[in-house]
This record gives C-alpha cells, sequence and structure tokens, in this order.
C-alpha cells in the first residue's frame, strides 16, 4: 500500500526560482520569499537577539526577500495585550536585526499589522462594533477621527522601520484583520466615506498605502499582503479585489503578496490536506491586471511546487514561510544541488501556529531549533572525539537522533526491524489529507545517506550485539495498546496497526474505539472521498465549496455540497467531551468537520461491554446500545516499547554503552512527534 501520490518530478536545476528579480527599489538574489510568520519572540523586545539570530540564519541560507512577523502601528491593532508593536523603542533595537540579514546579503522589510476586531483585549477596534468568533472581547466602531490617526500611525511606523535599517515594509490588508475588515460588507457597515459601497469600503487600505509610500521615501519597498480570496461570507468580489490591487500600484505599492482566507474562515488555507499550489491559480489571474511583481503562497511547501508556479507563469515570486523554518537552508540547498535534502514542510502546524495562537514560542516538528538557534546547538566534534553510535528504531525520533549525531562527526548506525523506515508517521502518510508526511520520509532517506549513516533494515539487535558502541539511543518507538473486549464471534477485531498496514480490511459498517488523534485518522482513512480530494485542485474546491467570488457568492464560498458516504463509520470514546478536542488548534476544525461532512456517527461517555454476533455491545451514558457492526477498530492508546534499554544494561561489560531512551520509547501518550524530534536532538546535542 504506497503513500506517495503524484508529485512534480523535483527538477536537478531551479532556474527560476533561484534567478534574481528587480523589485524596482532593489534586486533580490531569487524568487523565494520567507513570507511573515510570527514566532513569539516578536513579542519580547529583551529577545529581540534571539530574533535576530532565527531570521539571520534564514538570510544565510539564502533566501531572496524576509517578511518579518506581523508588529501593530499603534496598541489599539496589537494582536494581545503585550504583543508586538513597531514603536520608537522596540524599532531602535531591530538595528541588530537588519544588520544580521545584511550581512548576510539578504533583504528583510517589517510588517505591519493591525488587528482589529482580532484583537485579544479590551482596547480592539474595528471598522463596526462587534465580536469576531476568534475573540472574547467586543471591537469599538473607530470613529472617522480614530480612522484618521490609524492612517497616521501606519505611516509613523513604516518610517521608524527604514530609520531601523528595513529594507521596506508590507502592510497586512489580509487574513481577515483591520484592512480586511474595511473591505467586507459583512464587517463594514459605516456609512460615512469609510463605507457605503466598495469604493468606500477601500478608501482606508488605500489611505494607508499612500501614507507609507510617502513616508518611507523612493527607495524603500512598499508590499501589500492582499486578499485575493476572503473565503467569507459577505466578502469580497474579485471585481472589488482586482479594483483595490490597482488602486495599490497607482498609490506606489511596489509589490503585491496574495493571502487566501480569514482566519475565521470555515474553509482550510494552509493544512496538509490543502493541495499544494492550489490558489496559485487567483494569483495568476491577479498578475495578468497588474504592472508590479505578485507573490504566490499558500501551501507551495516544496521547491518543485514553486518552480511549477514560475513556470506556469502564476507568479513572480513564491511564499515559502514553513518551508524556510524547516529547513533555513533550502535556498543554498537548491542551488548546490542538493534539492533531495531539502528538510520536507508537511504544514502540520504543530510546533508553529499551533503554538503561536496559544500565546507560545512557535518552533517546527522537523526542525526544533528554528526559533531556538542561540539556545538547541549542534556543534560539530573533532574526529578524536567522535563516538560509534547506535540508534534502534527509525521512526521520526531515531530518524532525527541519527541524522543530528552524524552531522555532527559521530559514525552511527540505525537498526529498524522492518523493511521499511518511518513507524507512525509512516502510518499516517496513509490518511487521505497526510500524504506529503511521506515526503518528510524521503527527505531523511535522502539526508541519511548524504551523512554517511549506516541503515540496516529487517535487523533487531540484541544487548550484546550493541556492546561496541559507545552510546545507544533507544528509539524502538511503540505498540497498539490492547484492551479487554470479550469476544464470542460476530465483528473482526483489529488494530489500527494492520488496517493502516493493509494486515486487516474493515467493512461496510465499522466501529472505531478510541477518538484521540488515531482514531479520528483511522475515521478518515474509512470515511473520506476516494482519491482523495487533496491530489485535485477542483475536487478539493468543489468538496469544499469553493467558488467564483462574486456577488451571489461573496467571498468565494458556498454550502458544501452532500456527498454519499463511503461507509457507516462509529467512532467512540470513554470520555464526555466533544470528538477530537485535543487536536491541533489551528488543524482540529478542520478534522471535526470532515467528520461531520463524512457522516461519522460520534458516541462519548462511551463503555464498552462485549463483541458477538450482534455487533459490538456498549453503553452510552447509561443507555445500553448495539452497534451492528461487521469490523471493530481498537485505536486505544499505544503503550512503549522499550525493553531494549533494559537488555543492554544487562549485557554491560567494563565500559558498557551509555542508554538513552527516546521518543515513543521513552512517553507513549498522543504520539507526540514534536516532542520525540526535539528530544531526539537534545540527546545527539548532549553526545
Amino acid at each position: 500500500m504506497s503513500a506517495l501520490p503524484p508529485h512534480p518530478t523535483a527538477p536537478r536545476t531551479y532556474p527560476r526560482l533561484l534567478s534574481p528579480l528587480d523589485l524596482g527599489r532593489f534586486e533580490v538574489r531569487n524568487r523565494i520569499v520567507m513570507g511573515s510568520m510570527h514566532v513569539g519572540l516578536e513579542d519580547r523586545p529583551a529577545e529581540v537577539k534571539k530574533l535576530a539570530a532565527y531570521l539571520g540564519e534564514r538570510a544565510r541560507g539564502g533566501a531572496g526577500l524576509i517578511v518579518t512577523g506581523g508588529f501593530s502601528p499603534d496598541r489599539t491593532g496589537r494582536l494581545t495585550p503585550g504583543g508586538a508593536q513597531a514603536d520608537a523603542r522596540t524599532l531602535r533595537g531591530h538595528r541588530v536585526i537588519t544588520r544580521e540579514v545584511h550581512e548576510a546579503d539578504g533583504r528583510i522589510i517589517l510588517q505591519l499589522l493591525h488587528a482589529g476586531r482580532y484583537s485579544f483585549h479590551p482596547l480592539a477596534a474595528s471598522a463596526a462594533a462587534g465580536k469576531s468568533p476568534l475573540s472574547p472581547f467586543r471591537a469599538r466602531r473607530l470613529t472617522r477621527r480614530g480612522v484618521g490617526r490609524t492612517v497616521e500611525h501606519f505611516a509613523e511606523a513604516a518610517r521608524r522601520a527604514v530609520e531601523a535599517g528595513y529594507d521596506g515594509v508590507e502592510i497586512m490588508g489580509s487574513e481577515g484583520y483591520l484592512l480586511n475588515q474595511f473591505l467586507a460588507p459583512a464587517t463594514n457597515r459605516r456609512r460615512d466615506r469609510w463605507g457605503r459601497g466598495p469604493e468606500g469600503r477601500r478608501a482606508l487600505p488605500l489611505a494607508v498605502a499612500a501614507a507609507v509610500r510617502e513616508a518611507i521615501g523612493d527607495e524603500a519597498l512598499l508590499s501589500y499582503r492582499l486578499s485575493l480570496l476572503d473565503l467569507v461570507p459577505g466578502g469580497q468580489t474579485w471585481e472589488e479585489t482586482t479594483a483595490l490591487a490597482q488602486g495599490l500600484v497607482e498609490r506606489g505599492v511596489d509589490v503585491l503578496s496574495s493571502g487566501i482566507g480569514w482566519h475565521e474562515a470555515r474553509v482550510p488555507t494552509i493544512v496538509t490536506s490543502v493541495p499544494r499550489a492550489a490558489f496559485a491559480e487567483n494569483t495568476a489571474a491577479l498578475r495578468e491586471l497588474v504592472e508590479v511583481p505578485v507573490i504566490a503562497s499558500n501551501r507551495i511547501h516544496a521547491p518543485a511546487v514553486a518552480e511549477r508556479v514560475l513556470a506556469d507563469g502564476q507568479a513572480d515570486l513564491v511564499s515559502m514561510a514553513r518551508p524556510l523554518l524547516a529547513d533555513p537552508q533550502l535556498p543554498n540547498k537548491l542551488a548546490d544541488g542538493r534539492a533531495n535534502q531539502v528538510v520536507a514542510c508537511i504544514s502540520c502546524n504543530q510546533a508553529c501556529l499551533d503554538k503561536v495562537f496559544d500565546g507560545k514560542r512557535a518552533s517546527c516538528l522537523v526542525n526544533p531549533r528554528a526559533g531556538h538557534e542561540t539556545e538547541l546547538l549542534l556543534n560539530p566534534v573533532i574526529e578524536r572525539r567522535a563516538r560509534k553510535v547506535a540508534v534502534v528504531g527509525a521512526g521520526p525520533a531515531g530518524l532525527e537522533a541519527a541524522l543530528a549525531a552524524a552531522e555532527r562527526g559521530h559514525i552511527v548506525t540505525l537498526f529498524e526491524a522492518t523493511a521499511e523506515i518511518g513507524g507512525q508517521l509512516r502510518l499516517a502518510a496513509r490518511i487521505p489529507g497526510k500524504e506529503d508526511y511521506a515526503q518528510a520520509l524521503q527527505s531523511w532517506r535522502m539526508r541519511l545517506a548524504a551523512a554517511g549513516v549506516g541503515i540496516r533494515l529487517e535487523t533487531r539487535p540484541t544487548g550484546q550485539d550493541l556492546a561496541g558502541f559507545h552510546d545507544v539511543i533507544v528509539a524502538t518507538g511503540v505498540k497498539p495498546r490492547e484492551i479487554e473486549l470479550p469476544a464470542t464471534g460476530g465483528p473482526q477485531v483489529i488494530s489500527y496497526a494492520d488496517l493502516l498496514e493493509g494486515r486487516a480490511e474493515a467493512g461496510d459498517r465499522v466501529a472505531i474505539i478510541g477518538a484521540g488523534g488515531i482514531g479520528v485518522d483511522v475515521a478518515e482513512f474509512l470515511s473520506a472521498p476516494r482519491p482523495s480530494p487533496t491530489l485535485d485542485v477542483a475536487v478539493w474546491k468543489q468538496h469544499w465549496g469553493v467558488v467564483e467570488a462574486d456577488e451571489e457568492h461573496r467571498g468565494g464560498v458556498t454550502a458544501r455540497p452532500a456527498e454519499e458516504p463511503r461507509r457507516e463509520v462509529h467512532l467512540l470514546q470513554r470520555k464526555e467531551t466533544r470528538i477530537g478536542a485535543g487536536l491541533g488548534r489551528t488543524t482540529g476544525w478542520v478534522h471535526r468537520a470532515e467528520l461531520r461532512h463524512a457522516g461519522v456517527i460520534q458516541h462519548r461517555g462511551v463503555t464498552y461491554r462485549h463483541v458477538d454476533e450482534q455487533g459490538l455491545h456498549i453503553l452510552e451514558g447509561e443507555d445500553a446500545r448495539v452497534l451492528e457492526v461487521d469490523t471493530v477498530v481498537v485505536c486505544a492508546g499505544q503503550v512503549s516499547v522499550n525493553a531494549l534499554a533494559d537488555e543492554v544494561a544487562a549485557a554491560r561489560k567494563g565500559r558498557a554503552p551509555r542508554v538513552h531512551v527516546i521518543g515513543g520509547a521513552d512517553v507513549a501518550a498522543e504520539l507526540d512527534a514534536e516532542r520525540a524530534i526535539r528530544q531526539a536532538v537534545e540527546v545527539a546535542a548532549g553526545l
């Protein structure tokens, strides 16, 4: 059962992606833009050196243009009470950032973002009074004088940014923030000059662009992040969007960066189930109407995809924010002919956006050094201090431990009991919408080979076999937890691993025991349309109700069409809480929406009794029920597999190996790949 979907063939060279481009104010060395991505360091002026190290590493990695996380032009527009603001004191400290980037021959611009009704504090203000679904605070209506002051604040902040050494600024006018709120009829019901029809609604963005252009002078770059598709009812039409774009260019905007969807939209735009470059055609349509460079964004996560977007004439540059979080050396690797060694971003959001929305510092699941460049160091060892290291288990933790140790200069052998690397991540890659997880495994294969790691598949070393190593890293992972479920015939009872590995098949009526992350994945595996909508942009848009943004469908969204269920699926959990409550902040709602759309029947507060010819007997609350199903899939958690650690200890003679237990072998709870990979790198750093 292959997890690899059709994928653009990775070219040997990237002539379009790596070609320079004159942006009018200056030239960038390639078409790769590190789009704005808040990592949390922006909110803490005392950590400006850490932010400089983070951004500087991306500049040294070859990014053509870097856009910072969002900084508010004033207190009202902060995302949180202590959120980033482009005030004079903060930006004076940013010279360390701009110097770091410029010393690496990079270019960097500061993003100005006013959160509007998305502000998570009582000073929130917007085009109209009201509360967004994302904040408990009700925004006040900006007065006419307040709107004027907001324009002035944008201009003042932009001027300070250029004085701090930035090469320009980007105005955030997308994702449902303040300027986007003024543009949409749903959130702008004003009757003054800042509302009253499309021309009035776009007056504020145009005024801000004009004021900022004047404030930053002729040499600095002005980029505008433009919402090409709001994906909310009552959003803009395409005609209104293009009229705004042309007005922005007339007022001196040098670059238009595409944004897709408001944060409150009920259509996913960046998670891994969104097709590759799903919205590039929107960028292409805009590019035909304006005379300035246009940046494509959203799920352009791999170099081959980015090269194709440029080759097809859909954009002039591509935004690769999360991919550069995953691999700051991505541009340099392409230039050096090492494209197959790029660390693959899987768009999981687990360690980046989920953390930011929880008020924590962002990092990256496949690169735990991201955002921690000054703290998590992988210093090379001198040859005479190189250690012989055995890593047992080739799941994510073992793969990263072997790679990190080898890249430091240690001599590493990786053992895997099965015929394939990947562990639980390999199973996850078989879920519709998670096909790109397989690309992460391919990336590990290539990087392990380049680092000289010896890989022994279908090998289970004993403690005695490992006695000759200096260090043994036990990353043997987990196995499915078994439950007591008396069975006297009836439905087949199988584990999720047997199902996803293809050793067992499910019938037309299925009960899934356990509704954690794996249970939800299995429910989607059994209920999602085939072939996966993720593999076809047109099918995916129809699946989610994405349409042309016109007067009838403002915002470019309509009701999702009904689809014939593939099978009857019941998803059960012991807890009374809503199913999927523990899933990621930015991805959980997508999975819950897919389960509802597929007609998955959800059961909470369940006690499992037994299985017989009638089916699965349960108590739901205090009600006895029988689910007449053909198959019961057990997703009741995992238990650690770590007996090898004790075996190595028992085999010690003299100066025996040091033993390190990591990943699922250490803690099985919730299969936390982020924790497992971070732990792997920390252990490798300490060898």
